[in-house]
């Protein structure tokens, strides 16, 4: 099965156990998160902040669905307007691997407000997934340049955000029937107390941190 596009891959059964993680991990974190704005960049066949307090949310994407259309480098919306902004392996699937993450980036961190939040959900490349990616490199998600987490912190702090919290998701193998995922299922509880850098998802949630400028008299 040739899978093109990371929409069609989270229909699959392998690809529905993974979302279905990655939203639980949304639903706990987004109702705590406030303000005006909330943007998902990516997938706008799946509501992402279906569980946010912020009434103002809206989806973008070059694709048809989405309630916004537009390239994801080119965010129209002004600059420190929105308080919650979500990529949903968007920085994998976005391009040239070489310019087009660090270009959403500085364009997220352009319309982040100072303190406004991000919540990046990302594949980990040191996982069962990432070794996956060895013999199936066309099909999605496994032609997405897979970013790790360390390198994804080390993005961030050059913008100026601060890791808030997040967590790793998904200890089990990559198979693609349910037979087999519960099979392994006993694996979700080993990989979180004995293997936590083994996730093959990662969500990280990072606040825009701005620094204040402080005003000295003449004496």
């Amino acid at each position: 099965m040739d899978i093109t596009s990371l929409q069609d891959w989270f229909a699959t059964p392998l690809g529905q156990y993974v979302l279905a993680r990655e939203q639980a991990w949304l639903d706990r974190t987004v109702p705590n998160l406030f303000g005006y704005h909330a943007v998902q960049i990516g997938l706008p066949g799946v509501d992402l902040l279906r569980e946010s307090r912020i009434v103002h949310r809206v989806t973008v994407d070059p694709q048809l669905g989405a309630g916004v259309r537009a390239a994801w480098h080119e965010l129209p919306f002004e600059s420190q307007s929105v308080d919650l902004c979500v990529l949903p392996h968007t920085l994998e699937f976005c391009g040239d691997p070489q310019e087009m993450p660090h270009a959403i980036l500085r364009e997220v961190d352009r319309i982040v407000r100072p303190e406004g939040r991000i919540l990046i959900l990302g594949f980990n490349p040191w996982s069962l997934f990432g070794v996956r990616r060895l013999w199936s490199s066309r099909e999605a998600p496994w032609s997405g340049q897979f970013v790790s987490l360390v390198r994804m912190k080390d993005w961030l702090q050059l913008l100026g955000f601060e890791t808030a919290g997040g967590e790793m998701q998904c200890f089990i193998p990559p198979c693609r029937t349910e037979i087999w995922q519960r099979r392994y299922a006993f694996m979700e509880g080993m990989g979180e107390r004995w293997w936590r850098v083994g996730g093959a998802v990662y969500l990280l949630d990072a606040v825009k941190r701005v620094q204040g400028m402080r005003l000295i008299a003449p004496a």
